[in-house]
């Protein structure tokens, strides 16, 4: 006899959100709840509450046959996630949740299962947390990138390929000017982009408690480039306490400096490649149509240019 498909309740936001997506994500949605029944009964996995759910990914903590907590997570197979599992099978779990299991052909991975309640963003102390966060990244961009993912320089060449076509939609001038300026540092670093195994997005909420480790980081986006590229999300996390100390510039640079301490990086080349990101983001704000930088990324991007 067929066993009963076990229904999954998929959260209403995550549908929302995936509601305003290409057909393809519809269909992938529609198809979800099958999906996730699917690989409950494939891998033998129990569900062990409410399913939970990012931007793009759809987390159902499950209980293995033999007792082991895990999390069932779903999501489609997308360019930016697509090297998660040799990344995470590179790392095997030094500074970073363990890949327990991976289907490649839809993209579901069976992972260690860390407290979700507990991201790196509830400690207070915002220096013992990016002390944290800073001693992770060094330990994931210590291990040389194996081969079969996206690469920097390639990414960088098409940013700045990109470029001359995109600085017109911004209204303010200063702004333009800016962005030509992080294109010009990246153009200096072409041709040295790092061969270190990156994150791509590591900010306090993507760090997580565990058991095994007390900290460790989930949700990477694997890259093959210089670990200069990873700071920036790092440095805006909690702006709001960035503002609240009256020299947001002086504050950036303290973040500064404790990361590329903490990575023992050249901080020529780091400014370089932060402002490559701040390139990088501007890039996808304007083709989203907006007209204006993020302050956040101006105030950025101006502290580290006034220090180079």
């Amino acid at each position: 006899m067929t066993p009963p498909i076990r229904r999954i309740d998929v959260p209403e936001a995550f549908a929302a959100s995936f509601g305003e997506h290409d057909a393809a994500g519809r269909a992938w949605l529609a198809a979800l709840p099958r999906l996730a029944a699917d690989f409950l009964d494939r891998w033998d996995l129990r569900p062990a509450g409410p399913a939970a759910h990012g931007m793009a990914s759809l987390v159902l903590p499950v209980t293995g046959a033999d007792g082991t907590p895990a999390v069932l997570k779903l999501q489609q197979v997308r360019e930016e996630t697509e090297g998660a599992p040799l990344g995470l099978r590179t790392w095997n779990g030094d500074g970073v949740v363990l890949l327990l299991d991976h289907d490649p052909d839809t993209g579901t991975m069976l992972l260690e299962r860390l407290d979700a309640s507990r991201p790196l963003s509830s400690l207070p102390d915002d220096t013992a947390a990016m002390r944290v966060l800073a001693d992770l990244l060094a330990r994931l961009t210590a291990v040389p990138a194996p081969g079969g993912l996206r690469r920097l320089s390639d990414i960088a060449a098409a940013m700045l390929e990109r470029t001359p076509g995109a600085v017109p939609a911004l209204r303010d001038p200063s702004e333009q000017r800016l962005v030509r300026v992080c294109a010009s540092a990246v153009a200096e670093l072409l041709d040295e982009p790092g061969d270190r195994l990156l994150h791509w997005d590591l900010h306090y909420d993507n760090i997580l408690a565990g058991e095994r480790e007390p900290w460790l980081a989930i949700d990477p986006e694997p890259l093959t480039g210089d670990p200069g590229f990873e700071l920036l999300p790092a440095m805006d996390n909690r702006w709001d306490e960035v503002l609240a100390t009256g020299d947001p510039a002086r504050a950036v640079l303290r973040r500064f400096d404790l990361l590329t301490e903490a990575l023992d990086l050249d901080r020529q080349r780091a400014t370089g490649w932060t402002l490559g990101r701040v390139l990088q983001n501007a890039l996808w704000d304007i083709e989203d149509g907006k007209t204006t930088l993020e302050p956040a990324q101006v105030t950025i991007a101006t502290a580290l240019l006034a220090h180079r």
